[in-house]
């Protein structure tokens, strides 16, 4: 039940989150999501910083070079934007901490099914991402230059989006089969 409640106090928040156009609500809710979070606030913090940095940077540079050539730019947004791109990613990093989703959509079989689906390949994927970057490592003989890593980061990638393409069609098509989707 905690979880169900967790759950739509986050659907909640994340609705709220993206209605707020005041930096600094947005502030005080990322403040309160850190103190939510208690001891672990800086790793939050560091991991959501970390996850949002290069989206944050291509977003703002882009808005700042468009809003600018316009002669529209707008300190305050581009501060609303990133701000809230943080307290959404903290949002969701403490709540990825503190709820068990598979218990938060117990109330729902399809959707705990759609969730486990989903877990899985995700799961099945990260492996691929390891197995992928340990046969790499393992096969270099002397320091790696940093074009063929990107090389084989684009590589991999790409393998990556095809495999998960793949399954998802066949999934699409086992559960389709089955009369899980009326199409």
């Amino acid at each position: 039940m905690k979880d169900r409640v967790a759950l739509l106090a986050y659907v909640g928040t994340i609705l709220a989150g993206t209605m707020v156009h005041d930096p600094g609500i947005l502030a005080l809710g990322l403040a309160l999501v850190l103190a939510l979070a208690g001891r672990y606030r800086m790793q939050i913090l560091r991991k959501a910083c970390l996850a949002v940095v290069f989206f944050n940077i291509v977003v703002s540079a882009s808005y700042t070079v468009l809003a600018g050539l316009a002669g529209t730019f707008s300190a305050h947004y581009l501060a609303l934007v990133n701000l809230r791109v943080l307290f959404l990613t903290c949002l969701t990093f403490l709540f990825v901490t503190r709820v068990n989703p598979f218990k938060a959509l117990a109330f729902s079989s399809s959707l705990t099914f759609l969730f486990t689906l989903a877990y899985g390949q995700a799961m099945a994927l990260g492996q691929v991402l390891t197995n992928f970057r340990m046969a790499f490592k393992s096969r270099s003989i002397a320091p790696v230059r940093l074009r063929d890593r990107y090389q084989h980061s684009a590589a991999t990638g790409g393998m990556l989006l095809d495999k998960a393409l793949h399954n998802a069609t066949e999934i699409g098509d086992v559960m389709r089969s089955r009369g899980f989707a009326d199409d």
